[in-house]
């Protein structure tokens, strides 16, 4: 007696399903995906996916997806779909750590706001107690700059001189500052505390955006009078020296 068995074929499904689908929509939802594949099944879709250059919107708690070809990104690296936010960078804190990094003079809360339009108050606060942005208070407000202490101190020091535009030997002080390395700073910080005198570290520290302790050791250092330029070269570089060649007697 012969037996026939029914061999079951894998389903296969196709990536190319879904790109027509982002050709006819620009923006899908998972369901919407899922139906396009016909299959129930998340797991299949985001393999699917994984072979695309797709991305997850960052406003929407992540539930639009689209195509990098086809998103229209602005020069923050951001592109709005009627009321749907997608960013080049990525997630919304993703979005918000590199914005503020790449900020001149860091984000207030509403200011960030403003620009990607959606709530960021939780992810700034979250990206701030992981350490990738630096907060501090700024009239009553926190002001969030880049993680890295010689950025966070020029984003500091250009949000003072936007305070006070009118003044302009304060923000030539905050553009010479801005273009001096780490030491220098310290050293430039100290000798203006000198200048104002009596609560100068302070000021000095405010103005741009160093601890007063910083301020004082700078100027501890210019006092002592043991700051030696550094050498362009260490000792025994460059060529060697050529002897003198004696004529044979």
């Amino acid at each position: 007696m012969r037996r026939y068995y029914n061999i079951m074929r894998p389903i296969r499904f196709s990536a190319e399903r879904l790109e027509a689908l982002f050709q006819d929509a620009t923006v899908a939802t998972l369901p919407q995906l899922k139906a396009a594949l016909g299959t129930p099944v998340d797991l299949t879709v985001f393999r699917k996916l994984s072979a695309l250059p797709y991305r997850t919107s960052y406003s929407h708690r992540g539930a639009y997806y689209t195509l990098d070809t086809l998103a229209q990104y602005d020069g923050l690296g951001l592109w709005a779909y009627r009321d749907i936010y997608f960013s080049r960078h990525g997630t919304l804190l993703d979005t918000a750590a590199t914005l503020v990094t790449k900020a001149p003079a860091g984000y207030l809360v509403d200011e960030l706001e403003a620009v990607v339009r959606v709530a960021t108050k939780d992810a700034l606060r979250q990206l701030a107690q992981q350490g990738r942005l630096y907060r501090r208070e700024w009239e009553g407000r926190y002001l969030y700059c880049a993680s890295e202490r010689g950025r966070r101190q020029e984003q500091w020091a250009a949000r003072q001189a936007q305070q006070h535009p009118e003044d302009e030997e304060q923000a030539a002080m905050v553009l010479f500052y801005s273009l001096l390395d780490e030491k220098q700073r310290r050293l430039y910080a100290g000798l203006e505390s000198l200048e104002w005198g009596h609560g100068g570290d302070q000021r000095m520290a405010r103005l741009f955006g160093l601890d007063a302790e910083t301020v004082a050791r700078g100027r501890r250092e210019l006092l002592s009078g043991q700051m030696l330029p550094e050498r362009v070269r260490r000792v025994g570089g460059g060529r060697p020296r050529v002897e003198k060649k004696r004529p044979p007697s």
